[in-house]
């Protein structure tokens, strides 16, 4: 299996956009090394503005760039954006509706090594709770890419979420990109994967396992987060006897969550969530804090069979 990172399909994203659009730029917060756009930087000098180690000033000036009638693309670790920049994004770019795309790196668990308090698990959270954004959260390099492209043509604020680590690549989520379309994998009617971001990995994992048992299942991946496909989560919830959500994020506003409120409102079923459990993350090896913090397939296939059995115990 071939491994890419989704911090890399963004910078490649917008190298290709800037090759056709000269309305296109970037800015980083002196992390150009890490987020990957110091390869925008050497391509197109003149387009690439480091702000130096000042998130909140960086998308004030995004937004400023955009009253111009450019498209910037702003740019750092995805727990400096939200919660150093949590104002600015709120007030300088959500409230009045600006055409800027904030490009978050270092998302998730899987930032490892720097520990919980470079960890972004709360991103979509507080992203979700600000009218008039987009959040994007793609499952591989070549989804990243495709996010980045789709958001330069959106009309209003984006966030873009990746992570650090090299992730599995999965052809099954590739083809078109449509903002606010979920991919349907599978079809099945017992149970339902949904999956978000680099969890769409375990969530294929986890339907083999399942099917291995007997089991038909269902596999949605949501690439987009807000606005959230509506239409795909109720088909789901009537055709299968639950859905599991999976998400490198707290289960706390974040895909579970969203996913819960469409099936509560809509078509009322079971919705058992996968994801950081209302706990900080810590030091630690990818794979290892994957592990440890339970986000698996094989915790996936216990949620479902907990749906299958608990809920619907045979008679």
């Amino acid at each position: 299996m071939e491994f890419k990172k989704t911090r890399q399909g963004y910078v490649d994203g917008l190298k290709e956009l800037a090759k056709t659009n000269d309305k296109i730029l970037v800015l980083d917060a002196d992390v150009a090394k890490a987020t990957q756009t110091f390869e925008f930087e050497a391509a197109y000098p003149d387009r690439f503005f480091n702000c130096g180690v000042q998130e909140q000033n960086m998308l004030s000036v995004a937004a400023g760039l955009s009253l111009e009638g450019f498209t910037p693309f702003a740019s750092t670790f995805g727990v400096f954006a939200t919660c150093r920049g949590g104002d600015q994004m709120r007030n300088s770019i959500a409230y009045p509706k600006l055409n800027v795309k904030v490009g978050a790196t270092h998302c998730g668990l899987t930032t490892g090594g720097d520990g919980a308090s470079h960890q972004a698990n709360e991103d979509i959270a507080i992203v979700r709770s600000f009218p008039n954004f987009t959040v994007l959260v793609p499952g591989d390099y070549e989804e990243a890419k495709q996010a980045t492209i789709a958001a330069a043509s959106h009309d209003g604020p984006v966030y873009l979420r990746f992570g650090r680590d090299a992730y599995p690549v999965i052809p099954a989520v590739h083809g078109e990109f449509r903002i606010g379309q979920a991919k349907v994998l599978q079809m099945g009617n017992d149970l339902t994967i949904i999956t978000t971001g680099i969890m769409v990995s375990e969530g294929i994992k986890a339907a083999r396992m399942l099917e291995e048992q007997g089991h038909s299942i269902r596999l949605l991946h949501l690439p987009t987060i807000k606005p959230i496909d509506t239409a795909a989560i109720v088909e789901a919830a009537k055709a299968t006897k639950g859905i599991v959500t999976a998400e490198e994020h707290s289960v706390i506003g974040g895909l579970g969550e969203a996913v819960a409120g469409v099936v509560s409102e809509h078509w009322p079923k079971p919705v058992l969530r996968i994801g950081m459990q209302d706990v900080f993350g810590e030091s630690g090896q990818a794979q290892e804090l994957m592990d440890k913090y339970g986000l698996r397939a094989r915790n996936i296939v216990e949620a479902g069979q907990k749906i299958l059995t608990q809920f619907y115990p045979t008679i």
